[in-house]
């Protein structure tokens, strides 16, 4: 993981939190290399006791600037909870009306949950 180009950016967080690094690592990639997002940072959720990543997912209309975007990563081995997702919007400042957890398995998968604060009624 240290040879990797994506550790330096990364580096202070994994140490921080050793436990959640793995997810860090995982869909920082996949965000960066994959899903081509760009003006990408890592940003510290203490309450959490991990890290996030926010930055600007590209859109397939061309018209459209890209929207920002927030994702707090966990493995699937994790337990989540209500409060851990208050604490996690409440971290961010300004606060957002969504973020996205992302939940990567040991085969590398990574699966993408938006999550939104209160009800909110989904789009016909």
């Amino acid at each position: 993981m240290q040879n990797h180009p994506s550790y330096p950016v990364l580096s202070q967080l994994l140490e921080k939190y050793p436990a959640t690094g793995g997810a860090l690592f995982q869909v920082y990639n996949d965000l960066t290399l994959a899903q081509k997002w760009i003006n990408v940072e890592v940003l510290d959720l203490p309450a959490c006791k991990r890290a996030a990543i926010k930055g600007k997912r590209p859109t397939p209309d061309t018209d459209r600037a890209p929207s920002i975007c927030i994702v707090v990563p966990c493995s699937l081995s994790e337990s989540i909870s209500a409060s851990w997702l208050r604490a996690a919007f409440t971290s961010l400042d300004p606060l957002p009306s969504e973020i996205y957890v992302a939940i990567t398995s040991e085969d590398t998968s990574t699966v993408y949950y938006k999550i939104s604060q209160g009800i909110v009624k989904p789009p016909v």
